[in-house]
């Protein structure tokens, strides 16, 4: 037999070298400043090695907490910063020269990297050894996460601007993390997600390249601050070929495009967070061995190994996990970085034919849809002409279309379905984190006292100043540090620069997607279809007509585009005018398409408000008899509240069959216009 260490040439008495393990985070914040302080510390304390800030949506878009858009949606998906204040708590006692944070902020990025640099110098750091991550990506905004403020040209500016700044006054910070993250739970393959990541992180290098604020000889330095944050999903084998890709095409594109020469500031550095699309509210402890999975993805291969990682949480598709349920996830990447043998050995996959013919294959994929998007200009025209957007959503459908038909299995949603009680979940209600309502009224009344005790004068001045700015050609990171120290506040400072750059609503690609599910004689939707068309016949109008709405600051459109292109396949006229909107917009929206029936998507928790105020909205404006349907992350006692309130139906993840949901619906408008429920003459059946 064999001696094992002859192969790889270690003494077996000797106690092998180890790597050092990957930093470890848990994305974190909710309520208030202070609470997610104390929670980061608690964090800190149980091993995490670097802090992911979550901030809230109204901090994300650049609205003050007391803004309309704002209700309900304040501390409830992060934590909100509404001026240099609130960072000071939110760091208070941890010291950030020995701290590397990643702030997941996009289009107010700089505005939050000048808040932190501002309460690191008051800490007396040395700024040259900050170091951390502000994300930063605005392109994939306007495809997916839907924080987007400004068009993209500025807000291609303000990316520019950050990363010149930082190369050259903060030169351990990453100023971006091009994130194909949000592309994967959009609906990306793994060639679209390594294709439009690269395209992005080109439209980003170029730009700083072409704005002349740093000598073309510093360049390395760019690309050695570049940083990218990827998703990876069950299918490890595949996803652990995709990063080996993603680095060979990292190395081509900086070499061969850029004239890199230095091979460490080549290297493809990346964080993650695994797949939170595939979280499952059917049986929800099997999440924990997809988390495992999706994780060793991305720590398997070592010359592809991600250098910072973290993991959802079990009941992430139920809620906001608790710190316990964050504990768990960091506990799953102790075990593997502290008592497995995986950081003993070199890359495990080297010389194996099957993961080299998968990478060349994603590689070569993802080049051709590269050479498509910078035929068409590069990623920005591809994101103005609806392009991307549309792959995306079209990709999306296709992927839930195989889990509906059975194609792709998911244990305990289309499969294995009988189970035994699951003890986690005997409580719903204490088995997430509830967010107290008060929290949000604390908020208000610091922001209030915040803006009393401030020199108004001076911040008055200072944004006269950024305004001034933004009109020229000047790096903004000046003008923002300047609006920081004199306490301007988050809303203050995006709406200075709204002023100049105005805002954006970016294509829904509902339009364009293609037909993802056949509506074969027979089939589930061509009885919805019959069910459709039939009811539009009996109440006399054309088509029945949906208004698909999302109220708030709740961006991740993917369940209702997925809705809106269903309902639009089965015959509705469906109503779908994108993101962030009031409930009055809503209502206005219904009663002048003078729709059959109200579809609102709420993923951020803010539907406990802002569900009954639609409803309320409807009434006064005499539309009382059109169904409301509400979509997301609802808790089940939530539900049963929003059911009282008057809502027709609520669905959740786990009515993951979207033909049956519309069927469901065409039942609840016949319902509201006392029509009896529709059963099909050729199956005798209702079309659910």
């Amino acid at each position: 037999m064999t001696d094992p260490h002859e192969t790889t040439g270690r003494d077996p008495r000797q106690r092998p070298t180890r790597d050092r393990p990957w930093l470890m985070r848990t994305y974190a914040g909710h309520s208030s400043a202070r609470e997610s302080n104390a929670l980061y510390r608690r964090n800190l304390a149980k091993g995490q090695t670097g802090l992911s800030v979550a901030f809230d949506l109204p901090t994300q878009t650049g609205y003050d907490a007391d803004h309309i858009l704002a209700r309900g949606e304040v501390g409830r998906v992060g934590v909100p910063v509404g001026h240099l204040g609130d960072l000071r708590a939110l760091f208070d006692g941890i010291p950030l020269e020995r701290t590397n944070t990643s702030m997941t902020i996009n289009a107010t990025a700089m505005w939050l990297l000048a808040l932190y640099q501002v309460v690191a110098e008051e800490q007396g750091a040395d700024l040259a050894a900050l170091s951390g991550t502000t994300q930063n990506d605005i392109v994939k905004e306007y495809l997916s996460r839907g924080t987007h403020v400004f068009p993209p040209g500025p807000s291609v500016r303000l990316t520019t601007d950050l990363i010149a700044y930082t190369v050259a006054h903060l030169p351990r910070w990453n100023p971006i993390n091009i994130c194909s993250y949000h592309l994967q739970e959009a609906g990306a393959t793994p060639v679209q997600e390594l294709a439009y990541a690269m395209c992005t992180a080109i439209s980003v290098l170029d730009a700083v390249r072409d704005s002349g604020q740093l000598a073309p000889e510093r360049m390395g330095e760019v690309v050695a601050r570049i940083s990218f944050f990827v998703n990876a999903g069950v299918r490890f084998v595949e996803e652990m070929c995709k990063m080996r890709a993603f680095a060979r095409l990292w190395e081509r594109v900086t070499r061969e495009r850029y004239g890199v020469t230095d091979a460490r500031q080549r290297r493809f550095r990346y964080g993650v967070q695994v797949n939170s699309l595939g979280l499952t509210e059917a049986q929800p402890e099997n999440n924990v061995q997809r988390i495992v999975l999706e994780m060793l993805a991305v720590t398997l291969s070592r010359d592809a190994r991600a250098r910072a990682v973290q993991l959802p949480a079990w009941n992430e598709a139920l809620g906001l996990p608790r710190p316990w349920d964050q504990q768990w996830s960091l506990r799953i990447q102790q075990v593997l970085a502290y008592e497995s043998d995986l950081l003993e050995y070199g890359d495990l996959f080297d010389g194996s034919r099957v993961v080299e013919a998968r990478t060349e294959e994603l590689l070569t994929g993802a080049e051709a849809e590269i050479a498509k998007v910078l035929e068409m200009g590069g990623v920005i025209p591809a994101v103005e002409s609806g392009y991307l957007k549309a792959q995306l959503v079209a990709s999306h459908a296709e992927r839930r279309a195989r889990i509906e038909s059975g194609e792709d299995r998911v244990v305990g949603v289309n499969c294995f379905e009988s189970t035994e009680p699951n003890p986690l979940t005997t409580d719903l209600d204490a088995a997430v984190q509830q967010v107290d309502p008060a929290a949000e009224r604390a908020v208000l009344a610091s922001l209030a006292a915040w803006r009393a005790e401030r020199d108004d004068a001076a911040a008055s001045a200072a944004l006269d100043r950024l305004r001034a700015d933004a009109r020229s050609d000047a790096n903004l990171m000046a003008a923002t540090l300047a609006c920081a120290r004199v306490g301007v506040t988050t809303g203050e400072w995006s709406f200075a620069l709204r002023d100049v750059f105005g805002e954006y609503r970016a294509p829904t690609g509902v339009g364009g997607a293609p037909v993802a599910v056949g509506a074969e004689p027979g089939g589930e939707l061509a009885a919805v279809r019959e069910a459709v068309a039939a009811t539009a016949a009996e109440l006399g109008t054309g088509k029945l007509r949906m208004l698909v709405g999302k109220p708030g600051l709740d961006g991740h459109s993917n369940g209702a585009e997925q809705i809106a292109v269903r309902a639009r396949d089965a015959g509705f006229e469906v109503v779908y005018q994108g993101i962030r909107l009031t409930p009055e917009q809503i209502v206005a929206a219904a009663v002048a398409e003078d729709v059959h029936c109200v579809g609102l998507s709420i993923l951020s928790g803010a539907h406990a408000e802002l569900v009954p105020d639609v409803l309320r909205r409807l009434r006064r404006a005499g539309v009382a008899d059109v169904p409301v349907i509400a979509g997301g992350i609802i808790p089940a006692a939530d539900g049963e509240a929003l059911k009282a309130a008057g809502v027709a139906a609520v669905f959740t993840p786990k009515d993951f069959s979207i033909t049956t949901i519309i069927g469901r619906i065409v039942d609840e408008i016949r319902l509201a216009n006392r029509l009896q429920p529709w059963r099909s003459p050729a199956a005798g059946l209702a079309p659910r």
